[in-house]
C-alpha cells in the first residue's frame, strides 16, 4: 500500500538552505533539495527559496521556487522575467517593505508593481506574494496590512534571525497572527522555526516552535483571546503541545499559516518523528 502523507504537514517547510545560518552554497543547496524531494519525506517540502540574485545559477530545477526580491517594488519584474526565461516553476514571490517612514505608501507601490507584473503575464494571479511588514504593529503597520489584504497579497512574519533582537516575543507574534486573521490574510514565517516546540536555543535566543505557531493560529481562528494565543506560543512542554495538537484541527490552520522557511529540513522532520506526529 502506498504511503499516505499527512496533509497537515504537506509543503510545510520551504527549503531556505542558502540563507543564514545555513548559508549553503547554491549548488550544494540545489543538490540537497533534489535529494530531499526524492526521499520518503519529500512531501514535507514546499518551495526552494532563493534570492533574485541567485537565479542565474539555477538550471534544470523541476521543483517550484520562491524568489526573494532583494530590491524594492520596482525590482519585481526583472527577476520574474528571468525566472520565466530559465523555465523555472514560480511557487511564490517574497519581499519586504523598505520605507519604514511610510509603510502604507510602500505597500501601495508593491501592490502596483505586482499588478503590473500580472498584467504583463510575468506573474500568475494565483501565485502567492508574501510581503514582510517590518517594525511594531503601529497604525502605519496596520494600514499597510490593509493595503495588502485588499488585493489578497499574503503576509510574511519574521520569527527569528541571527541576532536575539530579531526574535519577536510571544505577545508580538500573537498580535501579528491576530492582524492576519482579522484581514483573512494567509501568512508564512521565516527564520528561527527549526523545531516544533518553543525552547531556548544554543544562541541564547527564545525560539518559537512551528507547532506552537500552528496551534496558536488554530486557536486564534477559533476565537481564543489574545492571552490564550500568547500562552499557546509560550508553551515549552512537548507533551502538552502534542496533546493540544492531537485535539485540534491543524489541517484547517494551514489555510492561514501556509509554511515556514528553514535553512534546515531535517531538524523539523526529526522533531515531527520524535514527537510521534509522523
Amino acid at each position: 500500500m502506498p504511503r499516505v502523507w499527512p496533509s497537515v504537514w504537506t509543503a510545510l517547510v520551504d527549503d531556505a538552505a542558502v540563507f543564514p545560518p545555513g548559508d549553503l552554497p547554491l549548488a550544494e543547496a540545489l543538490a540537497a533539495h533534489r535529494e530531499h524531494r526524492a526521499s520518503p519525506y519529500g512531501d514535507l517540502l514546499g518551495t526552494f527559496v532563493l534570492r533574485d540574485t541567485d537565479l542565474p545559477g539555477v538550471r534544470g530545477l523541476e521543483h517550484p521556487v520562491s524568489v526573494v526580491v532583494t530590491g524594492g517594488a520596482g525590482q519585481i519584474a526583472g527577476p520574474l522575467g528571468l525566472a520565466a526565461r530559465l523555465g523555472l516553476s514560480l511557487g511564490g514571490v517574497e519581499l519586504a517593505l523598505r520605507d519604514l517612514d511610510d509603510l502604507p505608501q510602500n505597500a501601495r507601490r508593491v501592490v502596483a508593481a505586482v499588478e503590473a507584473a500580472q498584467a504583463e503575464g510575468l506573474l500568475d494571479e494565483d501565485t502567492p506574494v508574501h510581503v514582510e511588514v517590518p517594525g511594531d504593529l503601529t497604525a502605519g503597520w496596520l494600514r499597510a496590512a490593509d493595503e495588502l489584504a485588499a488585493v489578497e497579497l499574503h503576509l510574511k512574519f519574521r520569527t527569528g534571525g541571527t541576532e536575539t533582537h530579531q526574535f519577536p516575543s510571544e505577545d508580538q507574534l500573537a498580535s501579528r497572527i491576530d492582524a492576519a486573521l482579522d484581514r483573512e490574510t494567509p501568512f508564512k514565517a521565516t527564520a528561527g522555526l527549526h523545531h516544533a516546540v518553543r525552547h531556548t536555543g544554543a544562541d541564547g535566543a527564545e525560539h518559537h516552535g512551528f507547532l506552537n505557531v500552528l496551534l496558536a493560529t488554530r486557536h486564534a481562528f477559533d476565537g481564543a483571546g489574545h492571552e490564550d494565543v500568547v500562552a499557546t506560543l509560550a508553551d515549552r512542554d512537548p507533551a502538552s503541545v502534542v496533546a493540544a495538537a492531537a485535539a485540534a484541527d491543524l489541517t484547517g490552520a494551514r489555510r492561514w499559516f501556509t509554511s515556514f522557511g528553514s535553512c534546515s529540513v531535517r531538524e523539523p522532520l526529526a522533531d515531527l518523528q520524535q514527537l510521534g506526529l509522523l
